[in-house]
């Protein structure tokens, strides 16, 4: 078991930049391929990116990739999801995940363990 807990959400204009934090209790943190993923009102929850237990492999949706950054600290059991030149569309809310495997995912339904979501709001 895993417990996941998001930080670092809010409101932030058009081309600024977050970082989400996700804190990570439980098993060996280090064991578990992890992700984001965000939905945003009336959408279903997508991925955004995804790493594996080193951190040394990442993946990115089309939408983010070379804005966002994905990035673990296994010392300190946390993921981090930086976010720059941040746009209207990005605007959902961010939720960390973590699964019972070494490998990164981006698929959702490969996912058992899942944070409690922050939110992101992107003003124009």
């Amino acid at each position: 078991q895993v417990q996941l807990v998001e930080s670092g959400g809010g409101l932030v204009q058009v081309g600024g930049s977050l970082r989400l934090s996700c804190a990570a209790s439980g098993r060996a943190f280090s064991q578990y391929g992890v992700g984001w993923f965000r939905q945003a009102p009336g959408k279903e929850r997508e991925f955004v990116a995804t790493t594996d237990w080193s951190g040394g492999s990442t993946n990115y949706a089309d939408s983010v990739k070379g804005r966002f950054t994905i990035s673990r600290d296994n010392a300190k059991n946390t993921m981090y999801l930086q976010m720059n030149s941040l746009k209207p569309e990005d605007t959902a809310v961010y939720y960390c995940a973590a699964r019972s495997s070494a490998f990164s995912s981006a698929s959702k339904h490969e996912y058992g363990y899942w944070g409690q979501g922050t939110q992101v709001t992107v003003s124009s």
